[in-house]
């Protein structure tokens, strides 16, 4: 009978382990799940041309990225890396579109939330559990502290810079991870020899600088690599980095010599909120 009931018990005990083992990805099933995304019919080719430059799998695994986790981007409009996002985390987990606040006054962001929405509703097969909140760098919260398992934001420091609001920008991120949450930061790298323009009026931020900012607000650095690195970028062009593409800012004035340099060199940085 005792024999019985622990043979039982291994049986159960096995199936539980086995269940559990289903509900939590590894990084191959991950990147399995990345290659069938990144292929799918949801993505232009103006999209995928861009992979090269930003290099979404490398980037994702890097952070530790997981279809059963809740995650948010910050202001991911129009939307390059919600269509990677969104299908990854539909099924076992949860996409939060972190969009910037609208503005009544301005014509390019009520423009890029309107495109951003209809985005959205035009594939509600892929985003149909998206959840859309505003994420306005002035010290509201997003969602509910602790709510998150990770926060994704890419090439936005110099944005806040401008506003004087990077700083309450990552103390809301920091709020809305969970302990031992991840934060991982993508943006375009500055030249360390050139002291950091406060305002990051070209675009470029010290990845030094970066660090410190994020960690004063609590974060630590996990770890940094070099995936999306661009050597050919010399950064000190007449138009900041919009002067590379995909931006063109100077029109076809030198065009072939930046399309030859690509998109700007970035630092992609994995911080953690510090488990209590």
């Amino acid at each position: 009978m005792i024999r019985t009931h622990y043979r039982r018990l291994a049986v159960l005990t096995g199936a539980l382990l086995i269940a559990a083992c289903a509900t939590h990805s590894t990084t191959q099933t991950t990147a399995a799940a990345l290659d069938r995304i990144l292929a799918g019919d949801q993505r232009s080719q103006e999209n995928r041309a861009r992979d090269r430059y930003r290099h979404p799998k490398a980037t994702l695994l890097f952070f530790g990225i997981r279809p059963e986790m809740s995650v948010l981007e910050v202001w991911p409009e129009p939307g390059w890396y919600t269509e990677v996002l969104a299908p990854l985390l539909q099924e076992k987990g949860h996409y939060y579109a972190g969009v910037i606040a609208a503005d009544p006054n301005s014509q390019y962001v009520t423009r890029r939330l309107e495109e951003f929405q209809q985005k959205l509703a035009a594939r509600p097969d892929l985003y149909g559990r998206v959840t859309v909140a505003t994420f306005a760098p002035d010290g509201a919260d997003v969602v509910p502290p602790g709510t998150l398992d990770m926060v994704l934001t890419f090439r936005n420091i110099h944005n806040w810079m401008a506003r004087d609001q990077a700083a309450a920008a990552f103390a809301t991120m920091y709020r809305a991870l969970k302990p031992g949450g991840v934060l991982g930061v993508v943006e375009h790298r500055g030249n360390p020899a050139v002291p950091q323009d406060p305002k990051g009026k070209s675009g470029y931020v010290n990845e030094d600088y970066a660090i410190k900012l994020i960690e004063s607000q609590g974060f630590r650095l996990e770890a940094s690599s070099q995936v999306n690195s661009n050597p050919k970028d010399t950064k000190d062009y007449e138009q900041g980095v919009w002067t590379l593409p995909p931006s063109y800012r100077l029109g076809d004035k030198d065009r072939d010599k930046y399309a030859a340099i690509g998109e700007s060199d970035r630092f992609t940085l994995k911080f953690v909120k510090p488990a209590k």
